[in-house]
Formats: structure tokens, sequence, C-alpha cells
């Protein structure tokens, strides 16, 4: 199969969907892979390391021109006049937080495979993992900048001093997201509370952390009574593949202590607060209520080597299987086939029908 990789275009976007490593993969097995000529260069790997791997260096139409299109992020409206009918386009998409893109997809006939919603065996979602995982770890750092003066915030040192409290870090959701960014927090020396509505969750957050991290079942009034206390509040809720539970009024934000931050990871999926709205690399902090918001949607971004290379690790697999089958790759995997959000200009993902008010 003729396999492209386009260059990322979103603002600050320097990850690439496929390694030289992987692309040595797929021409191994007989496949065409056409990259863009300096998808890879921002994070080190340059069109001479891709050539080598036995790929072709193209212009953006010849990577655009492919059966499978690979990338890492959903579609940019300029990008998406390049889709046709009929091709494969494998992505993170996000598609309940951008009902317009979803639109656009049907209309040009794709079938669009979403890289958040793919599952394994036993639960578990290996396309979302690693990312999250990054997301994770960098939340808290962005949430001790967001505290900087300059940024609006309340002027704490998250680590505290001999003498001086550390900051309050409140972490909403358990999963990938919130464990990563309570180990970081808790690492950094911030005093850590980390709310779940599964006790198993809380439990294993328990075993791991210790005395290090507080644990509350989560419930609205618990939500409450923690952000009035918090210094940094890092939203990692999420529903796979729909619109992240809103938990966080305008009002509950009222009741926070003034220049405390708010790092909603969850923003690609719309945000778990009333108040969010994306943001970017370029302006990642905006003020509302009194609160410093950081809503960057493409958060591992910023450490993009390390991103592309756990991200190529995750994906290849299932690159090979498209690859090699199409779409009946997907019926050799349900796994894969959960992943399936657009096809032949319908919603194919009962969840995202439902929050965009579509048919399934």
């Amino acid at each position: 199969m003729h396999i492209g990789i386009p260059k990322e275009i979103k603002n600050h976007e320097y990850r690439v969907a496929l390694t030289p490593e992987g692309a040595h993969v797929l021409t191994q097995a007989g496949h065409t892979v056409s990259v863009e000529t300096g998808a890879g260069a921002a994070v080190g790997f340059g069109d001479d390391a891709y050539r080598a791997a036995g790929a072709d260096i193209v212009t953006p139409a010849e990577a655009w021109a492919a059966d499978l299109v690979v990338k890492v992020k959903e579609p940019q409206p300029t990008e998406v006049e390049a889709l046709r009918s009929g091709q494969l386009l494998f992505c993170y998409l996000h598609l309940a937080a951008a009902p317009e893109l979803a639109h656009k997809l049907m209309a040009r006939g794709v079938t669009a495979i979403a890289y958040e919603t793919v599952s394994k065996p036993g639960g578990g979602l290996p396309l979302l993992q690693p990312m999250s995982d990054i997301a994770g770890r960098l939340a808290p750092q962005m949430g001790a900048l967001g505290l900087h003066k300059s940024h609006g915030g309340n002027g704490k040192l998250i680590t505290g001093l001999p003498g001086v409290p550390p900051g309050h870090v409140v972490i909403i959701g358990a999963g990938v997201v919130g464990m990563s960014a309570a180990r970081v927090a808790a690492g950094l020396g911030a005093r850590v509370t980390l709310l779940d509505r599964q006790a198993d969750k809380l439990a294993h957050a328990e075993a791991l952390f210790g005395a290090r991290v507080e644990t509350r079942i989560s419930s609205p009034e618990a939500i409450a009574d923690s952000l009035a206390q918090a210094d940094i509040v890092i939203g990692a809720a999420q529903i796979p593949g729909r619109h992240a539970p809103r938990l966080i009024s305008r009002e509950h934000l009222k009741q926070m202590p003034p220049g405390s931050v708010l790092v909603d990871v969850a923003i690609d999926q719309g945000g778990i607060a009333e108040t969010s709205r994306p943001t970017t690399h370029s302006a990642p902090f905006f003020v509302a209520e009194g609160i410093v918001h950081y809503c960057v949607t493409n958060m591992p971004g910023a450490v993009a080597r390390t991103a592309t290379e756990a991200l190529t690790h995750a994906t290849l697999p299932y690159v090979q299987a498209l690859a090699a089958h199409g779409l009946a790759a997907l019926d050799a995997d349900a796994g894969l086939k959960a992943g399936l959000h657009v096809h032949a200009g319908k919603i194919t993902h009962a969840g995202l029908a439902q929050d965009l008010g579509m048919s399934y």
C-alpha cells in the first residue's frame, strides 16, 4: 500500500507520525512510504534518514495523495481539502469537540480512524496512553509556570521552601493523565489531592504513592471543596471518543483562590471547565474569573522528539495491519475497529454520534 506521512502544520506541532525506523519496517514489507520533505526535521529526523530507510521524500500534495495517510493531529482546514473519497486517514481526531471537522470528513468520503479510541483486549487505549502519559507529566510543570506573576498567577512556588508551605495541586481523574500528573507533582514536593469516582483507582494510587498523595472520591461537593483550596487544578477526566465531562462551572472558579491555575488536559475533547477554550503553544495562558487557564490542545508537541518516538512505537503495528489488509484489518481486530469514527459519509462511533446529535 502507498502510505503518506505529511508534515504537521498545527501551531507549534513538531511531532511527525512515523520515525525513520518505522518507515524502514514498512518499506521492508513492500509498502511505498512517502514522507513530506522536512516532516521530521524539527525532531532530528532529516530527509536523508527517511531516504536511508527506503522512503520517498515528496511534496505535500504527493504525501496527501497516498491510499493511507498517517499523521499526528487532526487535519487542519487547508489539509481537509486534500482528502479524497475512499482514502484511509489514521490520526488523533477528537471530533466530539470539532463537529465542523466531522461534517467535512463525512463530505469528503474518507475513512477516518481515530487513535484515541483504538482499544486493546481487556480495556485500555494503547494509542492514547503514551500521549496521555506525557501530557500528565507536563501538566504540573505548566501549572507551576502559570503560577508565575508574569502569567497572572498567585506567585507561589509549587515546591515551597523551608518554612514556606508548597503549592496544593488538585487532580481530577485518576487515569493515565492523572496518575502521571500525581507522580510528577508529588515528586516536586507539592501537596497533592487526587479525585476519582472509582475507589479501586484511588486504592492503586495510595498503594503507589502512599501519604504523598491524598485521595478523595469525586463528587460535585468534593470537587467544589478541593477547588476552594487549590493552587493548581489539573483536569484529567475523559470519556473515550466523547466530549469531556463538564465538572467545573464558572461558579466553581469564583470560589478558587485568585491567581490559581487550571490546566485542562481534556481540552482536546472540549475541556472539563465551563470557561475552558483551546489555546496554543504560542499563547498558552489566559485569565478568566481571576484564574489562569492553560488549555493547549497538543501538549505533547512541546516535547516532540520523545512524543514522536513513543507514538511510533504504539501506532506502528496498526499501521502495518492497515497497510497489509486495508479495511479488512478492522474486521480482524475489534480494538482497531473501535477507532473507526467516519466511513462512507457516516459517523461510525456510537458515543461520538450521540455527542454530535447525529445518526450512528
